[in-house]
């Protein structure tokens, strides 16, 4: 009744039910005194401060990952194994911090990204936060997936490509989220065999222009997190058991067991069938339990240009993002993935943003985030050759070692080869582009920079020219130039300024005959080899000093004949001329015709001239191999013509060689190491000494060549064998299938000939001598050349110009002075007057 109060027994649930209308008066004044009250006041600004501060904490640890943030381009290699993807994530399980970090700074986390563009292809990342030590993640790839190749960006960019400064794109797609409780898992061992693949399949055939990614954000978990997320059986939260208590005593009905009566009860009620499947997902649910777990969130987007039709644009991004989402259909098993729209995509895939994410096995995140297993999937930036690291006795680069490069594993070490062991010859492979006159062009300036002599054959000019433009300026006192396409006189190395005793006489004319014999092999004949030998010995004991231009004369004119076969005292010789002379002039012709001709091709160009026939020597080869000196000839095809060049660059390893084996006189420890460099060394090895035995000879004589070439079809069968054999540190830039077939003898089973006909530009293997033991190959990536000094070139051209007018200094030994720009000494070597310039 209106009047009627309820007495205090009927408060409670009883006065509730008979006055309703009061009760609820009450309950709102109640709560408006609460509200009103300075203590619920204070309550509410301080919960809305927690509130705020852990958001402004969420933000700034956020803004923490993003710094110093880096990103790791993955090439894939040539065999993918499926279990490396688990084997990846199980070892980066270990970077989870301790509790009280994770508490206070977070856990960083990781994402691993498909990015696919008509332009670039395939592209595998994994975005890498600053907090995470460098080289954690590279190693954990090349532990997994023996032979990947990592190429770190620390300039991290969004997975999707930035549109033009005017131009418009159209973004569609959205996360991926578990559609299931997270204690149940996905599908592992995915049917077709892999995801990727289907991925990767999904969006090919983009337009010009159009995008799309797969991001996989994860981080690591552990303790209360991994425990509430894979519970065996479904729980309700507290909140909601206390909800539905209340409703069961405003609503009549059956009463509600709880507890063990429940559950036992209900389980007495189902089925078999739902029994069985209770007890699959509670062992689906117990095996997802064990090991590493992670956090993980799933996005994917597809950007398509707006070119003016926005509805037919966000018609194809649809369609494109549609097709990535039911790819991850197949993970369907005890759990699914389930579409979820997200609003700012763009910014959450560019900014990595991960929340709250489903809880994932090791196994579960594998099967979503790893390398395509297959290899015929095309435009998968691939990486080719495995990397190799070197053994730990590979020496580093040092003053007793010269480097090599740097190793092209996670930690880039350099490597180097000792100069002891550099003395077994260094056999450089590769053709052109791929670094190899990088490699040479760094040899030879740390052989200019510690003072070892150094001759240099350059069959094509680039290779001097860049070094003359790196050359330190101390070195320029000990430059000896030859170049053919300078217009200065070049210094003089006249072959047949040989030395006074017979046996040095001899052995100048078998080099000269077997130079020219070998370079003209189509056209020489046993007469013509005959009459040069002949030649050559006569003009060599004439008294004074002869040069290549009186050979046509001593063959032409009779006067001049007369004159120098007058004093010849070898009865053979003198028989010879005897005969030639008896012979017509028509048969003197043609014995003499195919010698004439090819040696005033070779002379009539005037670079030949004063290099080689212009009078006694200006340069001697044993001061540059003794003092630390530099000879540089450039000498290019294209312009001198192939066999001149030839030609010349053998008489220059001949007039080497003659300085080398005049080193037997020195006490061996008293010889100075040097090093002969050959580019295009096929050319210029046709000296009378067969190969094997001037590899074997100059070892002791502390001569290193260093025998650079294209392929091994350049040499012939002797000579390949030859260097095989004796030229025992090998640098392997990318082979043909055929020559990688017969290197791989060297390299395997560490290389295969698959790895060395993969490799990279400036990427090459190496297997060389440590202390004349032969290690296990490596791999290696040249380091580029340091700039180039502007000026320098002309400095050292000029010093080297005038080093041929300086007098003979006495005495001959070298003179050590003081650079007062640098602090090692300089090494002048003593050159004699080109006569001239008299």
């Amino acid at each position: 009744m209106p009047g009627l109060r309820y007495s205090a027994a009927q408060t409670g649930l009883s006065g509730i039910l008979l006055d309703p209308a009061t009760a609820l008066r009450d309950l709102l004044d109640t709560a408006a005194r609460v509200v009103t009250s300075p203590a619920s006041v204070t309550g509410v600004l301080l919960v809305v401060a927690v509130l705020a501060l852990t958001r402004i904490l969420a933000g700034v640890r956020q803004r923490r990952l993003g710094v110093d943030a880096r990103q790791i381009t993955v090439l894939t290699p040539p065999e993918v194994d499926p279990k490396g993807a688990a084997a990846l994530w199980a070892h980066l399980t270990g970077q989870l911090r301790p509790a009280w970090r994770r508490a206070v700074f977070g856990q960083p986390h990781l994402g691993f990204e498909y990015t696919v563009t008509p332009e670039t292809g395939v592209a595998i990342r994994i975005w890498v936060p600053g907090r995470v030590p460098p080289g954690l993640v590279e190693r954990a790839v090349a532990s997994a997936w023996p032979g990947a190749h990592t190429r770190t960006s620390h300039t991290a960019t969004g997975p999707l490509p930035l549109p033009g400064a005017k131009a418009r794109q159209v973004l569609s797609g959205g996360a991926l989220r578990l559609g299931r409780r997270e204690a149940l898992p996905i599908r592992t061992d995915y049917h077709g065999g892999d995801l990727v693949r289907d991925l990767i399949s999904a969006a090919d055939d983009l337009a010009p222009g159009q995008a799309a990614c797969v991001q996989v954000l994860a981080r690591p978990v552990t303790g209360r997190r991994v425990r509430r997320g894979t519970r065996t059986h479904a729980t309700t939260v507290w909140p909601v058991a206390l909800l539905r208590e209340v409703l069961d005593l405003l609503t009549p009905g059956p009463v509600r067991r709880s507890g063990r009566t429940r559950v036992a009860a209900a389980t007495r009620t189902k089925d078999r069938q739902v029994a069985m499947q209770d007890t699959t997902e509670h062992r689906a649910a117990a095996d997802k339990a064990r090991g590493g777990h992670w956090e993980s969130v799933v996005r994917y987007a597809v950007a398509v240009p707006d070119t003016g039709n926005r509805s037919a644009a966000r018609a194809v991004a649809r369609g494109r993002a549609g097709a990535l989402a039911v790819v991850f259909g197949s993970c369907t098993d005890h759990n699914y993935y389930r579409h979820r729209r997200h609003r700012r995509l763009g910014s959450a895939l560019a900014h990595r943003r991960l929340g709250r994410g489903d809880l994932l096995s090791v196994a579960e995140l594998a099967a979503i985030a790893h390398l395509p297993h297959d290899p015929a999937i095309p435009g998968v930036q691939r990486a080719g050759a495995r990397a190799i690291a070197p053994t730990p006795e590979i020496p580093v680069a040092a003053t007793y070692a010269k480097a090599l490069g740097a190793s092209d594993t996670p930690g880039g070490r350099s490597v180097a080869v000792r100069v002891a062991d550099a003395r077994h010859h260094l056999h450089v492979l590769g053709p052109t582009g791929v670094g190899k006159s990088t490699l040479l062009a760094r040899l030879i300036l740390d052989e200019a920079d510690q003072d070892r002599g150094v001759v240099v054959v350059d069959p094509k000019g680039d290779l001097i020219t860049d070094i003359l433009a790196r050359l330190p300026r101390r070195c320029a006192d000990r430059v000896v130039l030859f170049d053919a396409d300078s217009r200065s006189r070049p210094p003089c190395l006249n072959p047949l300024d040989t030395p006074a005793d017979r046996a040095g006489t001899d052995r100048a004319v078998d080099n000269l005959a077997t130079i020219f014999h070998r370079t003209f092999a189509q056209w020489w004949g046993p007469r013509t080899d005959d009459v040069l030998r002949a030649s050559l010995l006569t003009l060599c004991r004439q008294p004074g000093v002869a040069t290549l231009t009186d050979l046509p004369r001593l063959l032409t004119e009779p006067a001049f004949r007369a004159r120098v076969t007058r004093t010849t005292s070898d009865p053979i010789l003198r028989g010879f001329w005897s005969s030639y002379e008896e012979l017509t002039d028509s048969a003197r012709n043609q014995v003499i015709g195919p010698l004439l001709n090819k040696l005033r091709h070779f002379l009539f160009r005037q670079f030949v001239r004063d290099s080689l026939a212009a009078g006694p020597s200006t340069v001697d080869l044993g001061e540059v191999l003794d003092q630390g000196g530099i000879c540089l000839a450039r000498i290019p095809k294209g312009s001198l013509g192939e066999d001149t060049s030839r030609l010349m660059g053998s008489l220059l390893v001949a007039r080497t060689w003659q300085a080398t084996t005049a080193r037997v006189a020195t006490h061996p420890d008293q010889r100075a190491d040097a090093s002969l460099v050959l580019d295009e060394a096929h050319n210029f090895l046709n000296l009378a000494t067969p190969v094997e035995d001037m590899l074997a000879e100059a070892r002791g004589l502390r001569l290193s060549l260093v025998l650079a070439h294209q392929n091994l079809g350049q040499l012939p069968s002797d000579m390949r064998a030859a260097v095989s054999a004796n030229a025992r540190n090998k640098v392997i830039f990318t082979a043909s299938p055929e020559d990688a077939r017969e290197l791989a003898r060297h390299t395997n089973p560490w290389l295969s000939e698959h790895d060395l006909t993969h490799l990279d530009a400036y990427h090459a293997a190496a297997r060389i001598l440590v202390r004349g033991q032969q290690a296990p190959p490596f791999t290696l990536t040249t380091k580029p050349l340091p700039p180039a000094v502007p000026g320098r070139a002309r400095e050292i051209r000029t010093a080297a110009r005038a080093r041929l007018a300086t007098p003979p200094q006495a005495p001959t030994e070298p003179v050590t002075e003081r650079d007062p720009d640098l602090s090692k000494p300089t090494t002048r070597l003593t050159v004699a007057r080109d006569p001239r310039l008299s």
